[in-house]
């Protein structure tokens, strides 16, 4: 099967189009186009894929960047059997030869939300925006095919569609345990992710010794603070690290920390940050957002703070830095749950088996790999 997969506002090294969803496909034998910015990014694409390079769509860019992946879908998608988008502005303007391919597109968030987020569009004009976004879904509902990154994105659609969740890989190998001194942040860094507060987390630690690693590009809100702490020596900034050198780097971490605002949290899953870290052996300190706390709470994985509060969630990284038995059992008692509910592999095989029906082919059973790609 030819899989021709695109994306303009993401990074070429995603962790849930590159990481997981293009090396299941690779995994079980099947030609991928990758269309994606990987100049603008500075990565080198995988040997096993066929790049093609296109620019970034950020700030004034966006039209141009458009119009590449338009160009570069009517050259390279038009004889794919699957079409897979991880965009919804990808869907505004396809090709004619394309339209007539089998199309997915790939549900990240709330479409609302991601043409607003990271520079795409300002603020204040989403309410102005979801009439034509609903549009924008019934119409891609009726034409393509769809797949749903999230459980609670089946309200916003008039029939049923498959669900890949974000979950991660999970070694067979119990992960080293968790060491003290270092508190680790994976993903993407905004205001509404909790930076601010793990900045001041990152105050109230050094103090003490304890060292805060964030790993993840940030929103320009941010971007300010995030540099004057790093100046300031109180917490260390990887900027962006592909999933699986940020993953190595988190291993061994005292904490890993998801510190999400309050904000309405109905149908939404666990974070994949989340599943990572416990995947890891790593300990959770979590703001109580329901999926979270039904997860770390039962099983015994982490430690729940409020929302907003710096020093709860600094006094729980103390807690296990100083505890070499509470962190452990906690790192040992995450990778077992990881491991029983959470572990890539088995999803990615529903997700590869969903593209070939679609794309009218007979599954054919491949061995998926576990462990993360070196790239």
């Amino acid at each position: 099967m030819r899989v021709c997969v695109c994306t303009i506002a993401r990074h070429p090294e995603d962790a849930r189009v590159l990481h997981r969803q293009i090396r299941a496909l690779l995994d079980a034998g099947h030609e991928v186009t990758y269309i994606a910015p990987f100049r603008a990014c500075n990565v080198t694409p995988w040997r096993e894929i066929t790049p093609v390079d296109v620019p970034q769509a950020t700030g004034r860019r966006r039209l141009y960047a458009l119009r590449a992946a338009k160009r570069a879908l009517a050259e390279h998608a038009a004889y794919a059997d699957v079409v897979l988008l991880h965009d919804p502005e990808l869907l505004i303007s396809l090709p004619r030869s394309v339209r007539r391919r089998t199309v997915v597109w790939d549900v990240h968030e709330d479409t609302t939300v991601a043409l607003t987020e990271r520079g795409r569009l300002l603020r204040p004009v989403r309410p102005l925006l979801r009439p034509f976004v609903r549009r924008l879904e019934a119409r891609s509902e009726r034409r393509h095919r769809l797949l749903l990154a999230e459980e609670g994105y089946r309200t916003r659609f008039a029939r049923p569609h498959p669900v890949v969740p974000n979950t991660a890989y999970v070694a067979a190998e119990p992960p080293m345990p968790p060491g003290p001194g270092r508190a680790v942040y994976v993903g993407r860094l905004s205001a509404g992710r909790g930076a601010h507060e793990m900045i001041e987390l990152a105050r109230l630690l050094a103090a003490a010794g304890v060292m805060v690693e964030l790993i993840g590009s940030a929103d320009p809100q941010v971007r300010p603070a995030l540099r004057d702490a790093q100046r300031e020596g109180i917490l260390r900034w990887y900027g962006f690290v592909p999933n699986d050198r940020a993953l190595r780097i988190a291993e061994g971490a005292t904490a890993g920390l998801a510190l999400l605002h309050d904000e309405p949290a109905e149908g939404r899953p666990v974070p994949a940050k989340v599943m990572e870290y416990m995947a890891h052996g790593v300990p959770v300190v979590t703001t109580p957002h329901p999926a979270t706390v039904a997860v770390v709470k039962p099983s015994g994985s982490g430690i729940v703070v409020p929302f907003g509060d710096p020093r709860a969630a600094a006094d729980a990284v103390l807690e296990l830095s100083k505890d070499v038995d509470l962190r452990t059992e906690m790192g040992k008692r995450a990778y077992e749950t990881a491991r029983a509910r959470f572990h890539w592999a088995v999803h990615a095989e529903e997700f590869v088996s969903q593209l070939e029906a679609w794309a009218g082919r007979s599954p054919t059973p491949q061995p998926v790999s576990t462990e993360p790609h070196a790239g």
